[in-house]
C-alpha cells in the first residue's frame, strides 16, 4: 500500500462480472478474471472490489486463495490494499510503479550491469530531449532552471544526496515534458536504478555538469533539437565514462594480486637433440663418399 497515494472516492464495482474458479491455480484465474474486467472497462481507476467476503463468494475459493490472487495484483501495481474502516482493494492508477520494481529487482540480482544502465539511460536521454524541444513550454523552461538553480546551490553546500536528486530530477522532467506516460514510467525505473548505483559508487566531481546544463538549457529554448541533443549525450558520456572508471577502480582493488608474469628468455635456437647429431653426421659422412 502506498500511503502518500490519496484515497480516491469509492467507485462502484457492482458491473464487474466474476465466475467460480475451477483451475488448480486458482488465484491465477482470480487474477486474470480481475484484469479481464478492467479491460473491458468494467472497473476503473479507483474502483473498490467487493469485500473478501463477497469475493470469496462470487469467485468459489476461500479467503487464503482470495489474498493470494488480491497480493500478486498488488505487487504487479494493478490494485492497492488499503486498511482501515475506508479500506479494501482499490484499482490503482500507479501501475507504472511494476515497472520501476522490476527493474531495480534485475539490477540486484545482476542481470542488468552498470555499463547496460548508463548505456540504456543515454538511448533514451536522446529521445526525451528532441521530443521535449518540440513541445517545451515556458513553465517547463521555468521548471528546468530552477532545477539548475537548486543543483548548483547544492554543490555549494557540498551536499552530495541533494545535488545527486536533484541532477536526476533534471531528467525527470525531461521526461514529463514528453506527455509520454510510457516513456515517464520507463525513465523513472531507469533513473531510481541510477539513484541506487551512484548511491553505491559515492561521492563523484563533475564539476561539467551544471556549464552543460545551461548550454543545454539555452538550445532548449531555441528549439534547437540537435544542438541539445549533442550536448546532453556528450555529458551523459562523459558521466559514464567517470562512473564506469570508478567501477573498474573498486574492482581492482578487490581483487588479488596478479602473479607477477615470468620473465621472457632471450631467443635462442633450439638445441639439437643427440639423435638428430647423430643423423646429421651420418648425412655428411655420407655425402663426403659420394664425391
Amino acid at each position: 500500500m502506498d500511503a502518500k497515494e490519496p484515497s480516491p472516492p469509492a467507485a462502484d464495482a457492482r458491473s464487474a462480472k466474476f465466475q467460480p474458479i475451477r483451475s488448480a491455480r486458482a488465484f491465477e484465474e482470480i487474477a486474470q478474471q480481475i484484469r479481464g474486467e478492467l479491460s473491458q472497462g468494467r472497473l476503473k481507476v479507483g474502483t473498490r472490489l467487493p469485500s473478501e467476503r463477497a469475493l470469496s463468494e462470487q469467485f468459489g475459493v476461500s479467503r487464503n486463495t482470495l489474498r493470494e490472487a488480491l497480493r500478486s495484483l498488488e505487487h504487479a501495481g494493478l490494485i492497492r490494499l488499503q486498511k482501515g474502516a475506508s479500506g479494501g482493494a482499490f484499482i490503482s492508477g500507479r501501475s507504472g510503479d511494476a515497472i520501476a520494481t522490476g527493474l531495480m529487482d534485475m539490477y540486484h540480482m545482476g542481470a542488468i550491469q552498470p555499463a547496460q544502465l548508463t548505456e540504456a539511460r543515454i538511448w533514451l536521454e536522446s529521445i526525451l530531449v528532441r521530443e521535449a524541444c518540440a513541445r517545451a513550454t515556458p513553465a517547463d523552461l521555468e521548471a528546468l532552471a530552477a532545477n539548475i538553480d537548486a543543483a548548483e546551490e547544492a554543490l555549494r553546500r557540498d551536499d552530495f544526496p541533494a545535488r545527486a536528486a536533484t541532477n536526476l530530477e533534471f531528467h525527470r522532467i525531461l521526461a514529463r515534458m514528453t506527455g509520454n506516460p510510457i516513456m515517464v514510467i520507463v525513465m523513472n525505473g531507469v533513473l531510481n536504478v541510477l539513484a541506487e548505483f551512484i548511491g553505491q559508487i559515492g561521492h563523484e566531481e563533475n564539476a561539467y555538469v551544471l556549464p552543460s546544463r545551461r548550454r543545454f538549457l539555452k538550445h532548449l529554448a531555441a528549439k534547437d533539437a540537435d544542438a541539445a541533443a549533442a550536448e546532453m549525450e556528450s555529458s551523459l558520456k562523459r558521466l559514464q565514462r567517470s562512473y564506469l572508471s570508478k567501477v573498474g577502480e573498486d574492482a581492482a582493488q578487490e581483487a588479488p594480486a596478479a602473479a607477477p608474469a615470468p620473465r621472457k628468455a632471450a631467443a635462442k635456437a633450439p638445441a639439437e637433440k643427440p639423435a638428430a647429431k647423430a643423423a646429421t653426421k651420418s648425412a655428411t659422412r655420407a655425402a663426403k663418399t659420394t664425391r
